[in-house]
């Protein structure tokens, strides 16, 4: 029986259509989730839409839609640019799923209810984040953060709490000890360093009134709403059968890997494997947390007019050209830029001029050869790519794949000149290097899937003929 590997990317707000910044996720996701893939796992991603959050009923008023109607169209996007991108995702829950995903949240509070009281708060709310802060989480002028320039509402109600300031300890022994690895572990001490200040136990609830009627109903007490981080989290199980198929959600749970953006680390570093530990649940085994991408060196925002629909370049270049770009010149766990110009000179030095113009030069010498015959062992990835993609590092694997694998082929057909070689050198030489571009393509196989399969196809045969580029020449 294959070892079971299951992923999930971050589950997003719903209130506006998808940017690069969820592309870059998706893809990193798919990436990982691929890798396994390859080493022949049984692999699940899950991925879906947080649909409860008070910001996606203030969207769908502005533009006078129900809110149904709002998330439905949103997160079909989503998964649409899921779809768009190659980024495979055997599972997608949405957070309005009154059939699976409801049931999942009340079980999971039911489940911590030792730990959850009610209690009259007032404290300053942060739409954006979905969260309250104290006025020392704010900056200088008393604004989140994550979310400079909008207001931060003053809230009183009554709300149920969860006994956070309880776990403070095991949760600094956990990711000390590396039970729940987070990583990059620039990260993991940004977390411990939150973790040396005293837990304030949280609001996990909200008034029907505040919540405008829409999410998860709090068990036995219809005048409440389940807070949307307790929910949103949940459907990295409620996806898998959390509540409404326990053998699914054995099969499938603990997630080995978590892929989120920084900006959401505290809710799945402290909060998430707090709810988790209360429940007596089994607890994610890693939380990789990557950075934000820039548009030509600034910050997304509606107000600059710079926020990017990943779906204008996929059409354009391809989404084997954005994936590459996304992986290759994205650090991991840093912020990134993008622009289009960046995308165009990549794609041309690297893609059309790199790995393009190996495939087409070997094609053309092979077609003069009747019969190549190359024999593979049973296929597997370089170790250097395995070692990078087991450390979260899709850019080095790609710096050695085209290094290593596709300058190198390109050097070597160069110093041999095949074009002047007959006969049984000429074959020698092509053999190797028809063996050497179906690694290639094996290799490419978590970063480049529609390249890698159309390169098999190419040269899985005895007869090889040229064809169409892979990449024509960007102008």
């Amino acid at each position: 029986m294959s070892k079971k590997f299951y992923i999930t990317a971050a589950i997003p707000y719903v209130n506006a259509k998808p940017h690069i910044g969820h592309a870059l996720e998706f893809v990193q996701t798919d990436c990982i989730a691929r890798y396994h893939k390859a080493l022949g796992e049984d692999v699940l991603s899950l991925s879906g839409g947080d649909e409860n959050a008070v910001k996606n009923i203030q969207a769908a008023e502005k533009e006078n839609v129900p809110v149904q109607e709002f998330v439905d169209r949103n997160t079909e996007a989503f998964r649409t640019l899921a779809v768009a991108l190659n980024a495979e995702f055997g599972a997608w829950q949405k957070g309005s799923d009154r059939i699976h995903h409801y049931p999942a949240v009340q079980k999971l509070w039911k489940l911590c209810e030792k730990d959850i009281y009610k209690k009259t708060y007032e404290g300053l709310y942060c739409v954006g984040c979905e969260a309250f802060y104290t006025a020392d989480e704010l900056d200088e002028a008393g604004e989140c953060f994550e979310h400079p320039g909008k207001k931060l509402e003053k809230v009183a109600e009554e709300n149920y709490f969860f006994a956070l300031s309880k776990y403070q300890g095991r949760l600094v022994e956990i990711i000390k000890s590396g039970e729940l690895e987070i990583v990059p572990e620039t990260k993991k001490n940004e977390v411990l360093a939150f973790l040396k200040e005293p837990l304030r136990d949280i609001s996990i609830s909200r008034t029907n009134e505040r919540a405008k009627n829409w999410g998860v109903p709090v068990s036995g007490d219809p005048t409440q709403k389940i807070y949307v981080w307790f929910d949103a989290l949940n459907i990295y199980q409620s996806g898998i059968g959390f509540g409404w198929d326990e053998q699914k959600y054995k099969k499938w749970w603990p997630a080995d890997v978590h892929v989120i953006g920084k900006g959401i680390t505290r809710f799945h570093a402290v909060y998430w494997p707090a709810f988790l530990l209360s429940a007596g649940l089994k607890l994610p085994k890693t939380v990789f947390v990557h950075g934000y991408l820039t548009v030509n060196g600034q910050k997304m925002s509606k107000t600059l007019g710079n926020v990017i629909d990943p779906n204008e370049f996929i059409g354009k270049y391809g989404a084997d050209a954005l994936r590459y770009y996304l992986l290759a010149k994205v650090s991991p766990f840093a912020d990134g830029d993008f622009s289009e110009e960046k995308l165009k000179d990549a794609y041309n030095a690297d893609l059309a001029n790199g790995l393009g113009n190996l495939v087409s030069r070997v094609a053309r010498l092979c077609e003069s050869v009747p019969d190549i015959h190359v024999s593979r062992d049973e296929s597997k990835l370089d170790g250097a790519v395995e070692q990078a993609l087991a450390n979260f590092k899709p850019n080095e694997a790609l710096e050695y794949i085209w290094i290593k694998k596709i300058f190198a082929a390109n050097r070597f057909i160069d110093e041999t000149k095949p074009w002047e070689l007959k006969g049984a050198d000429l074959g020698k030489v092509l053999t190797r290097l028809v063996g050497e571009i179906l690694q290639i393509a094996y290799n490419l196989k978590p970063f480049l899937p529609e390249t890698a399969e159309s390169i098999e196809k190419q040269f899985g045969g005895t007869k090889i003929k040229s064809q169409a580029p892979l990449f024509p020449r960007s102008k």
